[in-house]
């Protein structure tokens, strides 16, 4: 277990050191682009060719390359049917997108998005054949590799995306940006993992590859309908331009569930796949890790939430305000969702059928209140509807299920408690020093200084007590505790 903790450690870290490096340039990248390039109306084009690209990424290899992180045996005898499998459903998929593209433009309200779509998407098939050597990656640990190639991908992305929007190509910028770094990604995956692009085929893996994986592919899929009918529900219903702001408010919000579930969800799945056979080990696990990540994502979820209209006109500017009231409702789900996803992963090695229908619960149960609200109130009736049902309707199915498994709802809360307290004091400060000293880069500066002071003493007593200890700490550990360190630390 020492062995593993070790491994899972190094991948975190790296994980993390390339989920920041991307999502600070990402953000980078997009005070540029909104500033200077593009209004709501462009962001909300971009923004249905993403909505469009996520629903197929959660289907073109049907699940099957998670086999390659969950499965036991030698992963060099399955590789090529995976392989083979996930490029031909993916090529089959886009070809169904460019036929198509016409008529899911014109009901996603936005028909001049059909020339994006049709490039942008072509990204579905170099993912189809990358997710055979990301596989192999993952199910090692190897994020360094991972990280690398990663952002070498950011980096083309950017610069080709920003040279044309200067250059006046308008949405289309993005497509060809996204294009040139997947191509350069490929390219990478396929040097670190160069025994993983072989293709081939075996009947009977093909048939246990598609009973593993179609069940999490539809969970997938259902999960980024979720994510995503919002955007569906905004475009169809008020326009790209009401859906820029909305997209530009979502975009804010996923900043800490970006950070933080993207760095967990890189390791969790091959983590509790590991401990899926120990109910103890497993229900440990899981307490750590909800606990690491609420303390992560509750003070940047807080200071968005309180200080949302500043922080959107200092950054992108005045024309991005409309977003403002939306933003203030989805980082509450951003903080759900955080929760939401680690649960996600740790249910997918155990009950992936029971997980399925989850997920549909709360995507039938989320779509008519966002048509609803959305006609109502416009955007933010949309982003409070979304905190409406993620609250009270589907994280108590989440906390049943997990309770079944041996995850008692005791240890969640265990869990949840200090830094949901932490945030409730960084909050109403954070509140009050904003009626004081108002906005600006150095009043918010100041704020996010003095709240992020406040939360510290809250979270850092649980982190300690759930094994991370300092150095000396853990020396004295040795001494006279040596057994119970390592029962904390498995």
């Amino acid at each position: 277990m020492t062995d593993l903790n070790r491994k899972v450690a190094a991948a975190a870290r790296w994980s993390m050191i390339n989920t920041i490096v991307r999502r600070v340039g990402t953000f980078a990248t997009g005070v540029v682009l909104a500033r200077l390039f593009f209004g709501p109306y462009e962001w909300g084009l971009y923004a249905v060719g993403l909505l469009v690209l996520a629903m197929l990424l959660s289907l073109n290899e049907m699940g099957v390359s998670l086999a390659l992180v969950r499965w036991p045996e030698d992963i060099r005898r399955f590789a090529p049917t995976v392989l083979t499998l996930s490029t031909l459903s993916s090529s089959v998929f886009y070809l169904l997108l460019f036929v198509t593209a016409p008529t899911v433009a014109r009901l996603l309200g936005s028909p001049e998005a059909t020339a994006m779509l049709r490039l942008l998407c072509l990204t579905v098939v170099i993912d189809g054949i990358a997710c055979v050597p990301i596989g192999k990656l993952n199910r090692e640990f190897q994020q360094f590799r991972r990280t690398v190639v990663d952002v070498a991908n950011f980096l083309v992305n950017t610069v080709v995306t920003i040279a044309l929007a200067a250059a006046g190509t308008g949405a289309m910028a993005f497509a060809w940006g996204s294009l040139a770094g997947n191509v350069v990604a490929l390219i990478g995956f396929g040097l670190c993992a160069p025994d993983m692009l072989r293709f081939g085929w075996d009947r009977k893996q093909a048939v246990r590859l598609l009973r593993f994986g179609l069940p999490l592919a539809s969970a997938s899929l259902l999960t980024l309908g979720i994510v995503n009918v919002d955007s569906v529900v905004v475009s169809s219903v008020l326009g790209p331009a009401a859906l820029g702001l909305y997209a530009m408010a979502f975009n804010m919000s996923s900043w800490p569930v970006r950070i933080v579930s993207d760095t967990v969800r890189r390791v969790s799945y091959a983590g509790f796949s590991r401990l899926a056979d120990s109910p103890e080990a497993f229900a440990v696990g899981f307490q750590r890790a909800l606990a690491v990540v609420l303390a992560a994502a509750v003070p940047c979820c807080v200071l968005l939430g309180v200080l949302a209209d500043p922080v959107i006109r200092l950054v992108y500017g005045d024309q991005w305000a409309g977003a403002a009231v939306a933003l203030q409702f989805l980082v509450a789900l951003g903080l759900i969702r955080v929760a939401v996803d680690l649960a996600y992963d740790c249910l997918a090695t155990r009950v992936r059928k029971t997980l399925m229908v989850m997920q549909a619960w709360w995507l039938f149960s989320l779509t008519p209140v966002l048509l609803l609200f959305a006609h109502g109130s416009g955007i933010e009736g949309v982003a409070a509807g979304q905190v409406m049902v993620a609250g009270l309707l589907v994280a108590p199915v989440f906390v049943v299920v997990l309770s079944r498994l041996g995850i008692r709802p005791a240890l969640m809360l265990r869990a949840c408690v200090r830094p949901v307290l932490g945030g409730v004091m960084m909050g109403g400060l954070a509140w009050g020093m904003h009626l004081l000293l108002g906005g600006g880069f150095l009043p918010l500066a100041i704020i996010g200084v003095a709240a992020l002071a406040v939360y510290l003493p809250f979270v850092l007593p649980l982190l300690r007590s759930l094994g991370y200890r300092s150095q000396p700490d853990r020396e004295a550990d040795r001494d006279g505790e040596k057994s119970l360190a390592t029962v904390a630390q498995s």
